[in-house]
């Protein structure tokens, strides 16, 4: 018995096939598209939306997004690479119609259209709206660390430059002793001749130099630290995987895991985050309250109280930074509120009542003690403090304490937020190979993750819906 055999490469076909016949029905570049040539691309601020009226031609805007789409879609985001696969990949040469577009021409089209694709994010989150894909009811927050194009060699902190600088007084110092004993004894006793020490010298005090002005431009600038490849991106000292990069954040849908909003910035923490990002996804969604759950990371008392007051019910736990539970004292978790009395009650059973109120770093804080200190039996359990044990309350510190009430009523909302906003985050980075990104500056990674965002709910989109329905409700 034969095998099945292929036909003859060079025999010709009397009535070859159609191009159409090599996709599906069910394949996702024919809802990449039939969206992109529905959408806006002038409203949506994409270059060259309009055909000029003079000059040599362009490439549609509406075929590089489409092949921008594809490759987000299919872990394909160097411009070389999408390229390459203009010539090879049949759903790409159906897509684009055989347009084979040079990389520096795919590469501009990103470069020059950040804010577009952007715009294109949230006009494909407003589409998931149309489809009721949104529960609209509970967001889960969280932030990443993706890489940047720099090396962490490339960047600089004042405690970094001045360590460095010490170094080099050091190393200057050793050089010119071994350079004074040069001189005095024969060469032949050292292993670097007086030239070679002379050239040591002379390149350490040009990189000296170079750190002077690297110290120089951190002050002017203000910044905390200096990028030198790309200089929006930061060292991320508390992500062992990530040396220099950015801190992208996501606000994440409970009904099918949708990213209903996405940001990137170069801030190295997330507690000022959660406000700006829940405030947007509430517009977005359109309600008038909704509930939001982050972790710990994001626990800050003026965002918790701005999320308040515009109807977002935070969830988010309170880290434990009490230094007195640190070194085995009562912390102030033991002391309990009354708010009737405007008071304090101890584990000994005083109360310790208002005495003054402060400004410290932009919060009103009012401090709370008892004289019955100094004779309590379980004062060296207490405090170290010879005068007696102060306790420091916010004036909004009610705010904060209704969120940690819901969160004992509703345990189980943090391990929920791990199921909804980790997801994203695992598929983005290590399932899409997307964890870092190719293009410099602030401006060009936010458009970059703005296509990956796009391309993770168009994949949930698609395995919710599939195409032939999402095509009917295109229209």
């Amino acid at each position: 018995m034969s095998y099945i055999e292929g036909y003859c490469r060079t025999q010709r076909l009397l009535l070859p096939d159609l191009l159409d016949d090599y996709v599906t029905e069910e394949n996702p570049v024919r809802f990449i598209d039939a969206y992109v040539e529905s959408l806006d691309l002038e409203r949506l601020g994409f270059a060259r939306a309009q055909a000029a009226l003079t000059g040599r031609p362009a490439y549609d805007p509406r075929d590089l997004l489409k092949l921008y789409i594809y490759g987000y879609l299919n872990r394909i985001r160097s411009s070389r690479r999408l390229e390459r696969e203009t010539h090879r990949n049949v759903e790409l040469i159906w897509l684009l119609r055989k347009l084979r577009p040079d990389f520096k021409t795919i590469a501009d089209f990103r470069k020059n259209n950040t804010k577009a694709l952007q715009a294109l994010f949230r006009e494909f989150v407003l589409l998931c709206k149309q489809l009721d894909l949104f529960g609209a009811e509970l967001l889960a927050i969280d932030g990443s660390k993706f890489k940047a194009v720099n090396n962490k060699h490339k960047n600089f902190t004042q405690a970094k430059l001045e360590k460095a600088l010490e170094d080099i007084d050091e190393k200057v110092a050793k050089y010119l002793r071994d350079l004074d004993a040069s001189d005095r004894e024969e060469s032949s006793v050292h292993p670097l001749t007086s030239e070679e020490l002379q050239q040591k010298i002379e390149r350490l005090k040009e990189r000296q130099q170079r750190y002077h002005g690297f110290v120089q431009e951190i002050t002017a600038s203000g910044e905390t630290q200096l990028s030198l490849t790309d200089p929006d991106s930061r060292s991320m000292p508390k992500s062992p995987k990530v040396d220099v990069g950015y801190n992208v954040q996501i606000a994440v849908d409970s009904k099918h895991k949708l990213i209903v909003e996405q940001d990137v910035t170069n801030a190295v923490t997330d507690d000022d985050q959660l406000s700006p990002m829940a405030m947007r996804a509430k517009e977005t969604l359109g309600v008038e309250r909704i509930r939001v759950v982050a972790d710990m990371g994001y626990y800050h008392g003026h965002e918790i109280k701005a999320c308040d007051e515009v109807g977002i019910e935070a969830y988010v736990p309170k880290p434990s930074t009490s230094a007195n539970t640190k070194l085995g004292l009562f912390g102030k978790e033991r002391f309990s509120y009354d708010p009737q009395k405007d008071c304090y009650q101890c584990p000994a059973g005083e109360e310790l009542t208002f005495r003054f109120e402060t400004t410290e770093l932009g919060r009103h804080i009012r401090y709370y003690a008892t004289a019955a200190c100094k004779r309590c039996p379980l004062k060296d359990q207490c405090t170290r403090n010879k005068d007696g044990r102060r306790i420091t309350r916010w004036v909004d510190e009610h705010i904060l304490e209704r969120m940690e009430e819901r969160l004992k009523a509703a345990p189980e909302i943090m391990q929920e937020r791990k199921q909804l906003v980790e997801h994203p985050f695992g598929t983005i980075k290590h399932a899409n190979d997307q964890g870092y990104f190719l293009m410099k500056r602030l401006k060009n990674v936010r458009a970059e993750f703005s296509l990956s965002c796009l391309a993770y709910n168009l994949t949930r989109v698609i395995n919710i819906l599939g195409i032939p329905r999402l095509l009917v409700a295109l229209g």
